[in-house]
């Protein structure tokens, strides 16, 4: 029998401590399957004293396995502590459409590394979810299913979906016809109808099959 997961540990970032390597940036994304908006990337380096309770953080996890308020609560908790230090990066959907999705979420996950050492705090090793990235500025390791192994990389996927989901509330407000706030992009059977009834706006992703097939049924 498989033993059950307690979730998220420090175990690869402190293995990368002990061999002297620090700082450890946790890298993950949100919005790679969605019709429209960005792709957007966090990177959150976790100081080397941390642990949940001392810094307000009990709960952490992936933050697909948590609830929107849960979500709310810990963005704040993470991003007003000046001891963890955090940046974001997203892709556009217009880049998204010139370069692929894939290539588009590499390139977000670059910005926030590179946006991480603009603010004075250059991460030494990346913890990236999911496969090996190409063309990051340094040496990374990739953890399939990350975000419930490293909770660094947890608190990036926090900050990286919050993020998102208000980017996506932004553009509710700016095109109320597709009801982004709802499903944020995904490809509901209610954003799809609109997309049918409405045609594409200029933050759905070109080159996605249900986007490019409504503008042949206008």
């Amino acid at each position: 029998m498989t033993p059950k997961s307690l979730g998220p540990t420090l175990a690869h970032e402190e293995e990368l401590h002990r061999r002297g390597i620090f700082p450890v940036a946790g890298v993950d994304e949100a919005g790679r399957g969605p019709l429209s908006g960005p792709v957007v990337t966090a990177a959150v380096i976790l100081p080397q004293d941390f642990s949940l309770t001392k810094y307000g953080l009990v709960g952490l996890d992936d933050s697909k396995k948590l609830s929107r308020k849960k979500r709310e609560t810990l963005f704040v908790s993470l991003t007003e502590n000046a001891e963890i230090q955090y940046a974001l990066g997203e892709a556009s959907s217009d880049e998204i459409g010139e370069i692929n999705i894939l290539r588009a979420t590499w390139l977000a996950m670059k910005r926030a590394l590179e946006n991480l050492a603009k603010k004075g705090y250059p991460p030494a090793h990346a913890l990236i979810d999911g496969l090996p990235v190409k063309g990051l500025p340094l040496n990374h390791t990739a953890l399939i299913k990350g975000d419930g192994l490293s909770l660094s990389i947890a608190a990036a996927s926090i900050l990286a979906k919050v993020t998102r989901d208000r980017l996506m509330e932004e553009l509710d407000r700016e095109y109320p016809q597709y009801g982004f706030a709802q499903h944020q992009g995904y490809a509901t059977a209610y954003h799809l109808a609109k997309l049918k009834e409405h045609g594409p706006c200029p933050h759905h992703r070109r080159g996605f099959a249900p986007v490019d097939q409504s503008t042949l049924d206008l």
